[in-house]
């Protein structure tokens, strides 16, 4: 659970990373000067992609903290398939561009994990939510009230990481995952929840507050 905490760049990227910089030492040997510049274009890109900024969560444990960078492209009342309850929904749209490391809303502890084959549909399609691959926990808090938050891939993303396993503690903010390249993150919260939050909305994971939980 303390995977990439140290790390400016993480861990993940660092195979990407390091083969680009590979190419393009030996295009720069071979003085193919052109691939040598466009070689460490990309390696640049894998590094700014790759990107793991330190967050300082704000204060108040009934807040719930964004999991991932990005702009919000849903909130309403959906049914969340899992628990297989109506709760308040917040879907977060990461562009190539977002930092992708994902961080734990709330603190608590990994009620349940589940993991489902599907689609890579475009996932600003709210079919997305129930066709495309997907990771998920349920985190319960000390009060026992139960989130869901979904990692889900998208038409670029196909690799989701997650650290987490059933059983483990969540601390608010802390680095909990990653999607590669583009994807969205659905996250549930209990029927009766305060969103802070409006469609466009832009977040930062670990910092915004989606809402406060009742």
């Amino acid at each position: 659970m303390k995977r990439n905490e140290k790390t400016p760049i993480a861990v993940e990227g660092y195979p990407f990373l390091g083969g680009a910089l590979l190419i393009t030492a030996l295009f720069a040997v071979l003085s193919w000067k052109v691939l040598a510049v466009f070689g460490l274009c990309v390696a640049l890109f894998i590094a700014f992609f790759f990107r793991n900024p330190e967050r300082v969560p704000p204060e108040g444990e009934k807040a719930v903290l964004a999991p991932a960078d990005g702009v919000i492209i849903y909130l309403g009342e959906a049914r969340e398939p899992h628990l297989d309850a109506d709760m308040l929904k917040i879907s977060i749209f990461m562009s190539v561009f977002n930092v992708h490391v994902n961080r734990a809303p709330i603190s608590g502890r990994v009620a349940d994990t589940f993991y489902r084959k599907g689609k890579f549909l475009d996932v600003r399609d709210e079919c997305a939510t129930f066709e495309n691959e997907q990771s998920g926990l349920v985190v319960e808090t000390a009060g026992g009230e139960r989130l869901v938050v979904v990692q889900v891939a998208g038409l670029i993303a196909r690799r989701i990481v997650c650290y987490a396993k059933k059983g483990d503690p969540l601390i608010r903010g802390e680095r909990y995952g990653l999607i590669r390249f583009g994807s969205r993150l659905d996250i549930y919260l209990p029927k009766g929840s305060e969103p802070l939050v409006a469609l466009g909305d832009k977040t930062v994971a670990g910092e915004t507050i989606l809402g406060s939980i009742p």
